[in-house]
């Protein structure tokens, strides 16, 4: 792909679980301390074993944990036994990070499919006889990315254009958000804000959320944003996407940004969390990069890059000032997008970037 990662989408009561047995004369379990005044919690009875159980008399220890409905959802999407996570947060709350580490932490490394495939360059079998080369057959996530990278560059007209933005309005907000009750449980980053802009860039120029259909020999403008967002894994890039993006609010769409995030590192991205894409977003910036020239997504008309952001002397207000700056990249299809449409849109995410309060007027 012509972009990196970023980095990464929605609760029955659990059955009451068997007692256990412990001594008689071990004292009851502290009970966890009541949270802290917030959002509401979904508290689930789980059965906390003993260290050892000897025979004695049969007694019952429940521990409480705490958790808030977009957090148990992430854990049952990722497969995360919520009582087996140790809780972070405050009062013993288990936090949508908490449940993130866990599962990364427990998945299991993807065995290679062929010789080396993680670290292809230590590969034995294909090792020449002088040890001065390995060859190592294209499998897996590479193959199918290779295929859809040569598919896109030699069939959609690739043009790319390049706007420089002080973003230190945006980290402000980014600061704000942090310290909201409403955004304690996600993680807000500059790339939240990004993507809110996108969305509403793509809201004022539709034409940009459309792709070319070659055998049809037509246009085919989609009425609806799956937003993708470019991340690297273990076993390589995927593009997973947050499925009618378009009708999220800023809340919900840093929520889905993180489970989509959490589950593409756990490796566990699926065919259908990568279809039907129609816009991207590469965030290079997370590897100190300034800007790129990304590959589009096969089947879609713009990707946007966003590069690392750093103080930078800036002209403010008449005055030199240390400054939040960042570039942006638009690649587009040129079959679709003409020049000024493409500069149009990729201004009006600058826009929101420079000001996000421009998000209000256009929102």
């Amino acid at each position: 792909r012509g972009g990196a990662s970023t980095a990464a989408a929605t609760p029955p009561a659990p059955a009451a679980p068997p007692e256990v047995r412990q001594p008689a004369a071990a004292p009851p379990a502290p009970e966890t301390p009541a949270a802290p005044s917030g959002p509401s919690l979904d508290r689930a009875m789980v059965s906390v074993p003993a260290a050892s159980s000897p025979a004695g008399a049969p007694t019952s220890t429940r521990a409480r944990v705490l958790a808030k409905p977009p957090v148990r959802k992430l854990a049952r999407d990722l497969g995360v036994d919520l009582a087996s996570v140790r809780p972070t947060g405050p009062g013993g709350i288990v936090t949508r990070e908490d449940v993130t580490a866990h599962a990364a932490a427990a998945a299991p490394r993807p065995l290679a499919t062929s010789p080396g495939e993680d670290r292809p360059w230590t590969a034995s079998d294909g090792l020449s006889d002088d040890g001065r080369t390995t060859r190592v057959p294209v499998r897996s996530v590479r193959k199918r990315t290779a295929e859809a990278m040569v598919a896109s560059a030699f069939t959609a007209p690739h043009v790319t254009v390049f706007r420089t933005v002080d973003v230190t309005r945006t980290m402000k907000l980014v600061e704000r958000l942090k310290r909201d009750r409403d955004f304690a449980d996600v993680r807000v980053t500059p790339l939240l804000i990004a993507a809110k802009a996108a969305l509403l860039a793509l809201q004022r120029h539709p034409e940009v959320n459309a792709s070319w259909d070659e055998a049809a020999q037509e246009i085919v403008y989609q009425h609806y944003v799956n937003l993708g967002i470019a991340a690297a894994t273990p076993r390589g890039l995927v593009v997973p996407n947050v499925k009618d993006a378009h009708r999220l609010e800023l809340l919900g769409l840093a929520q889905a940004l993180g489970e989509l995030t959490a589950t593409a590192r756990a490796g566990r991205t699926s065919p259908a969390d990568m279809a039907d894409g129609t816009f991207t977003i590469t965030n290079v910036g997370v590897f100190g990069i300034d800007t790129g020239t990304p590959i589009l997504n096969p089947g879609e008309s713009g990707i946007l890059a966003v590069g690392a952001i750093r103080q930078q002397p800036w002209v403010h207000k008449g005055k030199i000032k240390p400054r939040w700056v960042t570039q942006l990249a638009l690649s587009f299809d040129h079959r679709l997008v003409d020049g000024e449409l493409g500069a149009r849109f990729l201004s009006d995410v600058a826009r929101v970037l420079e000001d996000p309060a421009q998000g209000l007027v256009w929102g």
